[in-house]
């Protein structure tokens, strides 16, 4: 299994850019499919983007994609979410998931960190 811990949100204005970080700890990273969730306020959870051990296959959410980018450094154990040209419906606490393997359930979260796009 692996412990997850989000960092980098903040309060940004519409147009920001910001980067999350997501640092993995406790088993082999490669095996595990990496992936960012958000939950905005009175809304359910919901995907952002995925990315496979390999760091060759991402999928993102219609929402976000041509404005983030997943990625991952399997040597420092760390998964990334480039957010660019941020909007207001971007607000949200945005969470990183760990799933062993490929389709498989996401069974590892970190405590989340808030993003804020306000003006």
């Amino acid at each position: 299994q692996v412990q997850l811990v989000e960092s980098g949100g903040g309060l940004v204005e519409p147009g920001d850019s910001l980067r999350l970080s997501c640092t993995a700890s406790g088993d082999t990273f490669t095996d595990y499919t990496m992936g960012w969730f958000r939950r905005a306020p009175r809304k359910e959870r919901e995907f952002v983007a995925k990315i496979r051990g390999d760091n060759v296959y991402t999928t993102y959410a219609d929402s976000v994609k041509g404005r983030f980018t997943i990625s991952r450094d399997n040597a420092k154990g760390a998964a990334y979410l480039q957010m660019i040209d941020l909007k207001p419906e971007d607000t949200a606490i945005y969470y990183c998931a760990a799933a062993r393997g490929i389709g498989t359930p996401w069974s590892w979260w970190g405590q989340g960190t808030q993003v804020t796009v306000s003006s």
